[in-house]
């Protein structure tokens, strides 16, 4: 006999799909600002999706794709590296100082900048595990250590000279066709795509998550958050790394002074793909949309002609700012209302 009231079935479906809904809504939401983005700029411009254009997009993005690759790692296990930018001038001025002033030549002047930035890495994640000094704290020390040693190194000069693996890592073509892709490119996608590998089908990557999601849980389960937590800064100092060799060839030279862009837009563009800063929320899959994101409001704004002349000029980065800040808030409250960890 039938009372009226609704069944299991009919109570617990709404309650499934509401739930997909909302853990959906961190992953689609980025796509959904870059499709608006794409289409806004598409109408204002006549060259946006040029394939020339759209490859511009990618190399844009490729130095700060290898940067947002450790970054990722570092902000799901709930800590912040504020160390990358003097890591990259670090060790593009170790690598130029090395080929040009000390003879030396590949492996070494490749092999031996990565190790010095990763041991960088290393040393930042004892100091915020071991002593207990905030992520914060360690890595902003660290800053001043490595752009203090890149400065000692060039004693303050560009370096021009370089090995031909940074040439052909920053400038290098896979073919002689200017619109086809750019070895950087494909780097900074395998970098991304091991990092995707690694966070989703391995052991480490679950326990980053589960490090970032809640430390006092994840030990209580046998995780040793510690070492999570200095493997991850150690992962960012490599990329760090790698991402300074790779601008030495793009820049034709290693400079000495530090790029705080670097900083800024690798940490806006992992958290602007839906990674929280609170860790334990994202992944590469998030850090790829931000990124495109990120290099289609810097590429449209540069092709839109209004701020191509005159006082527009000097509102690009206004507007960029403006757009991130309005997108982040976006992404960041639907984040939030999508799946908040009651554990």
């Amino acid at each position: 006999m039938t009372t009226g009231q609704p069944t299991a079935g009919r109570m617990v479906q709404p309650r499934t799909g509401v739930r997909q809904l909302r853990a959906a809504l961190p992953i689609v939401a980025p796509f959904l600002t870059l499709l608006v983005l794409g289409i806004f700029f598409s109408v204002t411009t006549t060259t946006f999706f040029n394939p020339v254009n759209l490859n511009n997009i990618l190399v844009q993005v490729s130095t700060l794709a290898i940067l947002a690759t450790g970054m990722t790692f570092v902000l799901l296990t709930g800590e912040i590296d504020l160390s990358i930018a003097a890591m990259v001038t670090l060790s593009g001025v170790l690598s130029a100082h090395l080929f040009a002033n000390l003879g030396l030549r590949e492996p070494f002047t490749t092999a031996i900048p990565l190790g010095v930035a990763t041991l960088l890495g290393f040393i930042s994640g004892v100091a915020s595990t071991k002593f207990r000094i905030p992520s914060f704290m360690s890595t902003l020390a660290m800053s001043l250590v490595a752009s203090g040693l890149a400065i000692g190194i060039s004693q303050g000069r560009i370096v021009f000279q370089y090995s031909d693996v940074l040439r052909v890592l920053g400038s290098g073509r896979l073919f002689d066709d200017p619109a086809n892709l750019r070895v950087l490119t494909v780097v900074a996608a395998i970098c991304l795509l091991i990092g995707f590998l690694v966070l989703r089908y391995t052991r480490f990557g679950r326990f980053v998550y589960m490090t970032g999601a809640n430390k006092s849980a994840a030990r209580l389960a046998g995780v040793d958050t510690d070492a999570i937590v200095i493997a991850c800064l150690t992962i960012c100092g490599f990329t760090a790394g790698l991402a300074g060799l790779a601008t030495v060839g793009r820049l034709a030279s290693a400079q000495p002074q530090v790029i705080n862009s670097f900083l800024i837009d690798t940490i806006g563009a992992v958290v602007l793909g839906g990674t929280s800063l609170a860790g334990g929320r994202g992944g590469m899959f998030q850090t790829l949309a931000g990124l495109l994101i990120y290099g289609t409001l810097r590429n449209g704004l540069d092709n839109i002609p209004a701020l191509q002349v005159g006082a527009g000029t000097f509102f690009k980065e206004f507007i960029t700012g403006i757009v991130l800040l309005i997108a982040l808030v976006v992404n960041v409250l639907l984040s939030g209302r999508a799946s908040r960890d009651k554990t």
